[in-house]
């Protein structure tokens, strides 16, 4: 608990106040913006075939659901951020449990929309971002273990951006 230490209690107050966090605020909303950018761009490029309806909404929702992340803050736990106590949080608060559900939808509507766009590669015969999409889109579903869920979210950060980055680099060279 806070109180097991002399000062703890106020450090990890100051820390979920937000002394650098919101460095981390800023970074959740400026990847959403990027995102609402992206599902903008895939709007007015992706005008037929298989996902043109799908994709643009699905990005959306991924761009909307990561500014909300930044929004709604994480309790400290498990010794994160410094002077945090070691070990899970005890109750959630209503924003802990918002970043974690907005986050959850995000990330689950990125990994359908990299599905979608496999496919949409895959009928059109072009194997390697088939591959990678789908790929992609498989990482983002696998379930989150407890034991793991920091390099899991590490990993889906990296897929994420990867894939939104690829994207968005294909639609330009193809404008």
């Amino acid at each position: 608990m806070p109180g097991d230490r002399p000062g703890a209690g106020r450090a990890v107050q100051g820390l979920r106040a937000g002394d650098l966090g919101w460095i981390q605020i800023t970074t959740f909303v400026l990847a959403g913006a990027g995102g609402v950018a992206l599902a903008a761009g895939i709007g007015r490029t992706v005008t037929e075939g298989v996902g043109r309806r799908a994709l643009p909404i699905l990005v959306g929702i991924f761009g909307a659901g990561m500014i909300a992340a930044g929004l709604f803050t994480m309790d400290p736990e498990n010794g994160f951020p410094a002077g945090t106590p070691d070990g899970p949080v005890a109750q959630m608060s209503w924003h802990g449990i918002a970043h974690s559900a907005v986050a959850a939808v995000s990330f689950t509507s990125l990994a359908i929309a990299a599905i979608v766009l496999a496919v949409r590669c895959a009928r059109r015969r072009a194997a390697p971002p088939a591959i990678a999409g789908g790929a992609a889109g498989l990482v983002l579903l696998l379930p989150m273990s407890p034991e793991h869920m920091s390099i899991q979210i590490a990993v889906n950060g990296l897929v994420a951006f990867t894939w939104t980055t690829v994207v968005a680099l294909r639609l330009r060279r193809s404008a």
